[in-house]
């Protein structure tokens, strides 16, 4: 299974806003940190706002930053978003399927188990969640780091509804 450039766009930049919060993140940041071409990124940010997941000021100092807490954006949810229906194989949409051993197929069926696996984990984990070691992946993206006092809220901070 491999998720599209757009879903790792669209990850990447919650992750961005997530450890520049409370500070607004601009397009050219999110761009030039993780080499994604800006018009691109400029598609995914207006996704990303129209789902709620961020939003955005316009202007010079414009940027964007989450909508709601980290703790509250899942994972799975943005994936299925950015992604749509995962028919890893074609007889999982009954629409387009042209396979004779639909119903009958281990093969599909172990696919389908294997895939709602994997959203299962994604669908446990939180932008919060990807943006906790924050240090770390600012020093990385070769950012400056932000006040102490305005941590990434986590899971274990009890904001986890």
């Amino acid at each position: 299974m491999k998720l599209t450039n757009y879903t790792n766009y669209a990850l990447r930049t919650l992750q961005m806003a997530a450890i520049r919060a409370p500070h607004l993140v601009r397009i050219d940041e999110v761009a030039q940190a993780h080499r994604i071409n800006r018009a691109h990124l400029t598609k995914v940010v207006h996704q990303l706002a129209q789902a709620g997941y961020i939003e955005t000021v316009r202007g010079p100092k414009g940027g964007l930053r989450l909508a709601r807490s980290g703790a509250k954006i899942i994972v799975g949810d943005v994936v299925r978003l950015t992604e749509g229906p995962l028919d890893v194989v074609e007889c999982f949409n009954p629409e387009r399927n042209t396979c004779k051993l639909r119903g009958i197929c281990k093969l599909s069926a172990a696919l389908y188990q294997a895939t709602a696996a994997f959203m299962a984990v994604l669908d446990d984990l939180t932008v919060a969640d990807i943006a906790v070691n924050r240090d770390d992946l600012l020093a990385r993206l070769g950012l400056p780091a932000v006040a102490a006092a305005t941590q990434v809220e986590t899971v274990s901070s009890g904001d986890n509804g």
